[in-house]
């Protein structure tokens, strides 16, 4: 084999790799913002997500997260380590996962686990084909006072807005940054 075949190879691997990793992107930030087509996006119309506690079709899967995930004040999807095989349109993938669920009344949620995928390249694009996830850990959380009184002061004047939908600030392009505050002068005492 050339070197050009060689590192054209390697490159075609790194392309490949991203191109599953920004799939595993969408799928979180899908799910935290309600965006149901973003999360669709992120599956071939005959996969099956087998998530433990729902087994079935995309289609019917996207709709139970989105539901699951409204139930919560905040959800924070993150990913974590990935470990991808890649074997031609074939990929076999391992992402850890963690998930918090910030709730109306404590004690929050945090999940942890892995996401087995079988993911695919059809007509040039990754998505994913089929999907079981492992939860090794469900674990509840405290709230810390200081945590407790942000929470309750969040949308007040100053902070910027959250919303679980396409009006929040991560959708906005560019991004459209809160007006700086009008600067007091200090008074100087004599």
């Amino acid at each position: 084999m050339s070197i050009d075949l060689a590192v054209e190879n390697k490159l075609r691997d790194m392309l490949d790799r991203h191109e599953i990793w920004q799939v595993l992107q969408r799928y979180g930030r899908g799910l935290d913002r309600f965006d149901r087509d973003l999360v669709r996006s992120c599956y071939f119309d005959d996969a099956i997500d087998d998530h433990g506690s729902f087994v079935g079709k995309v289609e019917d899967f996207t709709d139970w997260a989105i539901e699951v995930s409204r139930s919560c004040i905040s959800h924070h999807h993150n990913v974590l380590n990935h470990y991808c095989e890649l074997d031609g349109d074939d990929a076999y993938c391992e992402t850890y996962f963690l998930c918090i669920r910030v709730v109306a009344s404590p004690p929050h949620r945090m999940s942890m686990g892995r996401y087995i995928d079988h993911f695919q390249r059809r007509k040039g694009e990754w998505r994913i084909a089929n999907r079981v996830t492992v939860v090794e850990g469900l674990f509840e959380l405290d709230e810390s006072k200081a945590a407790a009184a942000r929470r309750l002061v969040v949308g007040a004047e100053g902070e910027q807005p959250v919303a679980r939908n396409r009006e929040d600030v991560s959708y906005h392009r560019p991004p459209r940054p809160r007006q700086a505050r009008t600067s007091r002068s200090p008074t100087s005492s004599s």
